[in-house]
């Protein structure tokens, strides 16, 4: 069914492209996009059949796009649905990045397509913080950063004002900034109806408040990645116009960007500066838009939170932590510790700590110190690997460390399961095991990729997949297409 854009919307393009270019990419937006994914290679060699996206070594264009839904490998943590312009900014951020342990944040990162991407390629040792400040996004976003299994994660849940404390903290930081999402018209038609200028100029303000809260905590001579998923000049190359002549930032070229691969530059008249756009009639992905920064190294930062702002934000996270401190009520005794710390592959690695639910979760050691000026500030939904929580008498594995790469499988006895014994298990559904598997908690597998846990008490097992993650479609496809592994 054809698409009907607004008179507005095309009206501008012309003027953006001219007439041909302008129909051209309204002919593309026609179309059906593109089906790509990317590998998530702590986990697994899986190589699908399709092309790769040349400007992301982990990325893939599919033939076909499968039933994600359905896809066991997919729920593991296997790979990430992800379109493939916005991986770009892995190729961006490796043209400058040092490589040393940085401290990063991806300050608008629900889902988290671009904070799986990150946490990717950054140097070892480094340390992401993903942010959301909606909060029933923020849920997704921690989900998705628990299934690609990184321990050096932080999930908060603030708006970018809430940084004001962390001036000068951040190496990198990506601003992927809400905008009014014409570059997401093919993917998702209901899009076209929420388009105005007036929404335009909405999104304008509401960047600019944006970049304007946190560029203070990006360190002198840290790298800023500025990006949209729109087309017009006034959320684009007008916004980064306005980060070099009011904010000091210089604006870096990317490197090594052939013209085959189709990326437009510099759109706004009289002005040179380095920016990467992919247009839909010229790049196989949809509409997006970026450009790298660097803060000058002897720039004052400029705020617009002053010492009031400061104390209100240190004390909300005061009050938040004394609510955290009430409500532990189950802390775990020393050989209950030790003993949960025995599955972890390197327990050495990680300091255990509680959260405001009695729970426990380990943390890297290296990044204890910068956690806690976080903690102190910010709403962190989750940190770390989770571990255990309290559950009676007894601690139960949490979910995330089925899924993490720090996880030590010999601390549990393993089942490998088929697929209908998979998607039984991810629908939360009742799971039996043979007679001979041990009683207690038992590591369900899928080609060998940790699916989560089950509770053994031997006439059945307690399916102990999250109740909010499970596929809630009692249908199944009579032909359920799923990426084929490596070898089948």
């Amino acid at each position: 069914m054809e698409t009907t854009l607004p008179t507005a919307f095309t009206d501008s393009l012309r003027t953006l492209l001219g007439d041909g270019e302008a129909r051209a990419l309204c002919d593309a937006l026609q179309g059906e996009p593109p089906a790509s994914i990317r590998m998530n290679r702590l986990k697994t060699a899986l190589v699908p059949p399709g092309m790769p996206v040349p400007w992301c070594p982990e990325g893939m264009y599919l033939p076909l796009r499968p039933a994600f839904t359905f896809d066991p490998v997919f729920h593991a943590g296997g790979y990430y649905v992800q379109e493939a312009s916005s991986m770009f900014v892995a190729h961006a951020l490796r043209s400058h990045m040092p490589q040393y342990p940085l401290m990063v944040l991806d300050l608008c990162a629900a889902p988290g397509g671009k904070s799986t991407l990150l946490r990717s390629i950054l140097p070892e040792g480094s340390l992401l913080v993903a942010n959301e400040v909606v909060r029933n996004r923020v849920q997704i976003l921690a989900e998705n950063l628990a299934k690609w299994g990184h321990p050096a994660v932080v999930v908060t849940n603030n708006d970018p004002a809430d940084f004001a404390p962390l001036a000068g903290m951040f190496d990198v930081i990506l601003a992927d900034v809400p905008c009014s999402g014409e570059g997401m018209f093919r993917r998702d038609p209901a899009s076209v109806d929420e388009w105005s200028p007036v929404a335009v100029d909405a999104c304008v303000e509401r960047q600019r408040r944006i970049v304007d809260a946190i560029w203070p905590c990006l360190k002198p001579g840290g790298l800023f990645i500025y990006s949209t998923c729109t087309y017009n000049r006034h959320e684009d190359e007008e916004q980064v116009r306005r980060m070099r002549d009011e904010l000091g930032a210089e604006v870096l070229p990317v490197a090594s960007v052939p013209a085959d691969w189709g990326i437009t530059g510099n759109l706004l008249p009289g002005e040179d500066f380095p920016v990467y756009r992919f247009l839909p009639h010229r790049t196989r992905g949809e509409g997006f838009f970026l450009a790298l920064m660097r803060k000058e190294t002897d720039a004052e930062d400029v705020s617009d939170h002053d010492a009031a702002a400061f104390e209100e934000t240190r004390n909300r996270g005061q009050k938040n932590r004394q609510k955290g401190r009430d409500a532990r009520t189950v802390q775990p005794a020393a050989a209950q510790l030790a003993a949960l710390r025995g599955w972890l592959s390197v327990p050495d690695d990680y300091e255990l700590l509680t959260d405001s639910a009695g729970g426990v979760f380990a943390f890297p050691r290296g990044h204890l110190e910068p956690f806690k000026r976080l903690r102190s500030v910010l709403r962190v939904v989750q940190a770390g690997v989770p571990l255990a929580e309290p559950k009676g008498r007894d601690w139960q594995p949490c979910h995330a460390l089925a899924l993490s790469t720090t996880l030590r499988r010999e601390a549990f006895p393993c089942v490998e399961v088929d697929y209908e014994m998979a998607i039984t298990y991810l629908r939360k559904e009742a799971v039996a095991l043979d007679g001979d598997v041990p009683r207690g908690f038992v590591l369900l597998t899928y080609h060998s990729l940790p699916l989560g846990f089950v509770k053994n008490v031997g006439n059945r097992a307690n399916n102990l997949y999250p109740p909010e993650w499970r596929i809630r479609s009692g249908y199944l496809p009579d032909e359920v297409r799923v990426l084929p592994l490596s070898g089948e």
